[in-house]
């Protein structure tokens, strides 16, 4: 049986998101963030006391990007997944992969330094730097959207949930105000999905805090 721990508008999204997708049974633990500090029990289970954590049998990951890979392949989920040989094969994994290193990396230091530190240890102009530096680093998904309706193959695969948490962050994050038209319209078509709708809001009942929209200006 697989087993998931997941704090509410984290990164495990993905992999619950993907879990729906896939209609795969699974045990659920919902904790609050951040579990490393308020469930010390947890870090027997995750040393690193990070979410998500998957673990299937004897096997455990710790990095949401490559759960929706190994679940997109150890179950072989054809249809939210490509094939080696498959032309696009590296966009695929370059667009699952670069969700993490390109997007939700400023991300992390705009959500620290505007609401997760004390308030003498947050930093403005660190908030509007990184904000800025996450909706540059969304040229390439602007350009690829004016003629794709997704990611990669003409269809939705884990990619798509990938970068889709990210676009998803940076609108509870208050900038989807500044996302192109094309890429706005991507984000809502991700959003509804009937998967999404129905773990967006998974571990809201215990979680204690909200992530609080960001001014630029």
């Amino acid at each position: 049986m697989i087993e998931l721990w997941h704090c509410y508008n984290t990164r495990s999204l993905r992999v619950l998101w993907a879990l729906e997708e896939i209609q795969l049974q699974y045990n659920l633990h919902t904790l609050s963030f951040p579990p490393r500090f308020l469930d010390k029990a947890y870090l027997e289970i995750n040393p690193l006391g990070t979410v998500p954590f998957l673990k299937d049998g004897d096997t455990t990951l710790t990095e949401s990007s490559a759960m929706l890979l190994y679940l997109a392949e150890r179950y072989r989920q054809t249809d939210l997944s490509i094939p080696t040989s498959h032309p696009e094969y590296g966009n695929y994994l370059n667009w699952l992969f670069s969700s993490d290193a390109t997007l939700t990396f400023p991300q992390t230091l705009v959500l620290r330094y505007s609401q997760f530190e004390s308030a003498e240890r947050q930093q403005p102009q660190v908030v509007k730097d990184y904000a800025i530096w996450y909706l540059a680093r969304l040229k390439r998904l602007n350009s690829h959207l004016e003629n794709h309706n997704y990611l990669v193959d003409n269809k939705f695969t884990i990619a798509d949930i990938s970068v889709g948490y990210a676009l998803y962050l940076g609108e509870l994050l208050g900038l989807a105000k500044q996302y192109q038209p094309q890429t706005f319209a991507y984000l809502q078509r991700l959003k509804n999905r009937a998967s999404f709708m129905a773990i967006k809001d998974i571990g809201k009942e215990i979680s204690n805090y909200t992530i609080k929209p960001v001014d630029i200006t």
